[in-house]
């Protein structure tokens, strides 16, 4: 009899815990679609795992630090989002010439596009991790959740668990918090994606944006809820020359250390252009807020630098990008000059740049 009396007593126990117990956090399966929108447009708070344990972002392959990045856009002439994609056979092209140089690529978008990305890398063995995105619009007129964000939100969350050994971390929204953005999203709001998405998965999750988002006080609320936080850093958009360039990086990266001391830092896009339309002018415009060089030499200069700087760092770091992309800016309506489509380092036609050969020949004859 005492033993029974135990083992009820000890029933009761754990019933009286589990109904004080505060709300627990999100399974780690999947919920179906309809569960986790409802979930995004609820009242009902999405709780912050606790205690929040920092998922360790090691950009490292086989022993070797891979923070030497780039970001792979992989639409070519007459491809888009949404639109059409590119081929397993163009995307292992790509990334056929991609690993001769990086072996950790961004991509910015989660969809069928992607997934043929991680398929190849993981059916071809090739040397490659990824830093997944999910692309996240603005939401006006909220509580509505957007379509395609949801989709996103979903498709990630797919391929992060299906993807283990290529999906290195995870980007959940891009550039939605810095003033500028053109699909900017309430932090609230995005909170709740990253809170559900984290809930769902084991890799680290950060979210990018602008170093002028970065650097004010503002930011502390979201940085509490990432496992790393992935600045834009461009010295082009912001005014300056080459010789300007890096000491100017040093101190904007500096202040946003400043601002986040515990947080590990990732230097998600950073490159220089070879072409720009410098009669486009006005607010926000390239042609008024471009004062440096552009050109094939600008680029050759500034890449032979930035190689020097991130070696010297160590800190990871995104050349933006691998290859030119005409489907941006516009696309053919605003005419090949667009900023937009110039920052590669491959033209379109996957054909590497003279400033990426020149870099390159510099780069093996200083070994």
């Amino acid at each position: 009899m005492k033993a029974l009396a135990l083992i009820i007593s000890t029933l009761l126990l754990i019933l009286t815990i589990q109904a004080c117990a505060p709300l627990k956090p999100l399974p780690q399966t999947p919920e179906t679609l309809q569960d986790i929108e409802a979930l995004l447009v609820s009242e009902r708070e999405v709780p912050r795992s606790e205690p929040f344990r920092i998922r360790a972002f090691n950009p490292r392959l086989d022993g070797k630090w891979i923070g030497n990045a780039v970001s792979y856009g992989f639409y070519r002439k007459g491809q888009a989002p949404g639109v059409k994609g590119p081929s397993k056979e163009e995307i292992l092209e790509d990334l056929n010439i991609i690993v001769q140089h990086w072996n950790l690529i961004r991509i910015y978008n989660a969809d069928e596009d992607t997934r043929k990305v991680l398929e190849v890398i993981r059916d071809m063995r090739l040397p490659l991790k990824v830093m997944l995105g999910i692309w996240l619009d603005n939401e006006e007129g909220r509580p509505q959740v957007k379509e395609s964000n949801l989709a996103n939100l979903m498709k990630g969350i797919e391929l992060a668990n299906a993807f283990p050994n290529q999906v290195m971390a995870v980007n959940v929204g891009n550039e939605t918090q810095v003033f500028w953005s053109g699909h900017r999203l309430d932090t609230q709001t995005l909170i709740r994606y990253i809170r559900i998405f984290r809930s769902h998965t084991s890799v680290p999750v950060t979210t990018a944006d602008d170093y002028n988002f970065w650097n004010k006080a503002q930011s502390q609320t979201l940085a509490d809820e990432l496992d790393y936080i992935t600045v834009h850093a461009y010295p082009l958009w912001n005014g300056l020359s080459l010789d300007t360039a890096l000491p100017w990086l040093d101190k904007t990266l500096a202040e946003v250390k400043e601002m986040h001391p515990h947080k590990t830092l990732v230097l998600g896009e950073i490159g220089w252009a070879t072409n720009y339309d410098p009669s486009k002018k006005g607010d926000g415009q390239q042609g008024t807020l471009i004062k440096g060089e552009v050109g094939i030499s600008a680029q050759e200069k500034f890449l032979t630098m930035l190689d020097s700087w991130i070696v010297a760092n160590q800190l990871c770091t995104f050349l933006f990008e691998a290859f030119d992309e005409s489907w941006k800016g516009g696309g053919e309506s605003t005419g090949p000059l667009e900023i937009e489509k110039n920052w590669g380092v491959f033209f379109e036609n996957r054909l590497p740049k003279l400033s990426f050969t020149n870099y390159l020949a510099r780069k093996s004859g200083d070994k």
